[in-house]
């Protein structure tokens, strides 16, 4: 229970006890968290199921295809190729590599050689475990290698490949990103606060939270309770970190406000404490609940990332409100050792305020002079300039990208499906897999053949075996609970939009036939994934602004308030998003965006930039208690600037911090996340909101009681010496 009362010494356990237990459980925390870090791959997969729709007819296909196999499987395509006709000895040797790929014992069967048209390449489909596809596939490039012949080029793609290769780009994610993350951060926070002991305080109180958070994830996903993978650990490390240090950020400012006006360093700890445990709540509480709201997406990669970032936020804000105060009590002035803030005369440590300036100097000063002077030209150009930039968004193509684009670093699968694409049907080794009734079985592959795109198609037997019709093949499919499989190669390359339109042909005509047919595989799955996260925009995005404004109409106490603050944040995301467009189309190159970027940088825009605004109007809220709703803006915009933009910088680099990841989504993310705070801590949170606000002035708050009484309250905050905890 918080209760203000003079004290001048505090009892010695709460002075020095209760501080340093704290530390003490904290770093018991971290050092069971730490080496957790490294055992997340024990419970994290990167392989196709931990990214597909939960109910999609792809995900359905996908159960009834694993009841035709043995165990689970995945293909891996190996091609060879030459510059020219192989000759017969070179197609000797390939022929030879059957026995040695057969002796690796990866999987179940070994299918080839192949031979193309052209005579230039020849291919195997070597079926290989889907739970460890990287280190088979290690082994399959490796035997390949040293047995091809000499003068070709060897490949092995696929579906196996593609995994392999996307496991890669993530090998070693979790050190390199946590170290330039806290590389980032360290810098700004010796530029910020020009100290020494105040940065490793803040790195010691995020990187503390991140274990934490990792052991509440790894318990979750041992557990069964969400699907790790390395996308979600990725944005767990680069979340923890920056909220974590911004919350320290809120907090470190109030201290420092606090040592201004007392000597007790532990009252001005918990002074601090006090006024920033409502904001760091609300701005922890928002995040998560909004995070928690991907759980209504029917992707699993979206439902796995909501619990996993919104165990990361709370996890910071309890290490900002119980390990950072905890330094701060024990540090006191030492903390900002060499430039430690000195204790202000009586009469200045509660200015009186006429027009809200009174203390400010430098950029502070002049924005709210700015505000103050030209309100209403100030937020409608400020709003003019969103809106233009938001026009971007129309250039924005968020369909999906093929599967070989995701990679951006070298990948040996990527160029393998080129090698394929030019020699071989370019759906190779990445069928369609159809799940037909017994009855239908016929109809069904005679529609499938007749589909535009398909080059072969066929029934499959015991073992994966095609029926075919040629001598010596099965006469009879497989089957199992009264369904037959069978398999389609189509022209195009698996993951291209030509594949994409084909199976939703195929889906038409095949439904004509048997409306209880299901059409799955490589190509279905990414079809259903965009369409499922252009449909989960839809949902989630009312849920996530209705919990927002929620909560910030019981922070603020307003409706009005509330409504503008997240008509703000929403502009600036599509500011963003229209920005960013333009950056991925004409600059960087890239040939589209994932279909889940808008919604995740909606997600992550809207609550970290409300974050801002409750750090911003909760400051507001307070000072226009004591010195009226326009000076309390000014004085609140004077007060928080210099913090606010500083966490905004933080968590922009922290989050840039993700672009070292060569996968296209995370790099498209980590420009948005990081452009849009930026754009949002600049604009929209140092002009757009206090202009609009002052421009309004009490109405702002309607229709709360500030919004009919301008005049300070009689009852005043207690000053931070007054502050003890019983």
């Amino acid at each position: 229970m918080i209760q203000a009362v003079r004290t001048s010494s505090p009892r010695f356990w709460f002075r020095w006890l209760i501080p340093l237990v704290l530390v003490v459980g904290w770093v018991a925390i971290a050092g069971v968290g730490g080496p957790t870090f490294g055992r997340l791959d024990e419970v994290s997969s990167n392989d196709q199921a931990s990214f597909l729709p939960a109910g999609a007819e792809a995900t359905e296909a996908r159960e009834w295809q694993q009841k035709f196999q043995d165990s689970g499987e995945v293909p891996a395509v190996v091609v060879i190729e030459s510059g020219s006709a192989l000759t017969p000895a070179q197609l000797g040797e390939a022929a030879a590599l059957k026995t040695r790929l057969e002796g690796l014992r990866l999987g179940s069967a070994v299918v080839g050689p192949v031979p193309s048209q052209d005579r230039q390449a020849v291919q195997y489909i070597v079926s290989v475990a889907a739970s460890e596809p990287a280190g088979a596939v290690a082994e399959l490039r490796d035997e390949v290698r040293a047995a091809a012949p000499d003068g070709t080029q060897t490949f092995v793609t696929g579906p196996a490949g593609l995994a392999a290769d996307l496991t890669g780009a993530f090998a070693g994610i979790d050190g390199i990103l946590l170290l330039v993350a806290l590389a980032a951060v360290f810098v700004i926070l010796l530029v910020v606060y020009r100290s020494v002991l105040l940065p490793f305080a803040v790195l010691l109180t995020s990187v503390f939270a991140l274990c934490a958070a990792i052991l509440l994830v790894f318990g979750m996903a041992k557990a069964g309770w969400i699907q790790l993978n390395g996308q979600s650990q990725g944005i767990l490390s680069i979340l923890v970190i920056g909220a974590a240090t911004d919350y320290a950020l809120l907090y470190v400012a109030r201290f420092r406000e606090a040592l201004e006006h007392t000597a007790n360093r532990t009252a001005a700890a918990l002074a601090a404490w006090r006024a920033s445990f409502a904001p760091i709540l609300a701005s922890g509480a928002t995040v998560a609940i909004a995070l928690l709201c991907l759980l209504f997406s029917d992707l699993n990669s979206n439902k796995a990332l909501g619990p996993v970032a919104a165990a990361g936020i709370v996890c910071s804000l309890f290490a900002a409100l119980t390990l950072l105060p905890a330094f701060a009590a024990l540090l006191g002035r030492a903390a900002f050792w060499p430039f430690r803030p000195r204790l202000l005369p009586e009469e200045a440590r509660e200015p009186e305020l006429t027009t809200g300036l009174e203390g400010q100097r430098g950029l502070w000063r002049a924005a709210g002079t700015l505000v103050s002077r030209r309100p209403r030209a100030v937020w409608v150009a400020s709003v003019l300039l969103l809106a233009v930039a938001s026009a971007g968004i129309l250039q924005l193509k968020a369909n999906g990208v093929p599967q070989t684009a995701v990679i951006l670093s070298e990948s040996n699968a990527v160029d393998g499906q080129d090698a394929l694409a030019r020699h071989f049907d370019a759906g190779s080794g990445s069928p369609v897999v159809i799940v037909s009734s017994q009855g239908n079985a016929g109809q069904v592959l005679e529609t499938v053949k007749a589909t535009d795109g398909v080059g072969t198609a066929y029934l499959l037997a015991e073992g994966s075996v095609p029926i075919t019709g040629a001598p010596g093949t099965p006469a009879s499919p497989a089957v199992r609970d009264g369904r037959v499989l069978l398999n389609a190669t189509l022209d195009f390359a698996a993951d291209s939009d030509a594949a994409e339109n084909a199976v939703a042909m195929m889906r038409d005509s095949v439904k004509r036939v048997d409306p209880g047919a299901l059409v799955g595989g490589v190509t279905a799955t990414a079809l259903d994934t965009n369409t499922t996260a252009q449909r989960d925009l839809a949902t989630i995005i009312p849920v996530v602004l209705a919990v927002i404004l929620l909560i910030l109409m019981v922070l603020l106490r307003s409706v009005l308030a509330p409504v503008l603050l997240i008509a703000s944040v929403v502009l600036s995301y599509a500011a963003a998003m229209g920005v960013s467009a333009i950056v991925f189309n004409n600059i960087l190159g890239f040939p589209g965006a994932d279909a889940t970027v808008p919604l995740f940088g909606f997600v992550f825009l809207v609550a970290l930039g409300v974050d801002y605004n409750i750090f911003l109007m909760s400051r507001v809220r307070e000072e226009s208690l004591k010195h009226g709703t326009r000076p309390g803006i000014l004085r609140g915009l004077g007060v928080t600037g210099g913090v606010i933009t500083s966490a905004g910088v933080v968590l922009a680099a922290t989050f840039a911090a993700l672009g070292v990841i060569p996968i296209m989504f995370l790099v498209q993310l980590a420009f948005i996340v990081a452009f849009g705070v930026l754009l949002d801590t600049v604009l929209v949170r140092s002009l757009l909101v206090p202009a609009l606000a002052y421009d309004l002035g009490r109405r702002i708050w309607w229709p709360g009681k500030l919004c009919r009484q301008d005049a300070p309250e009689a009852s005043r905050l207690e000053g931070p010496a007054e502050v003890f905890i019983r």
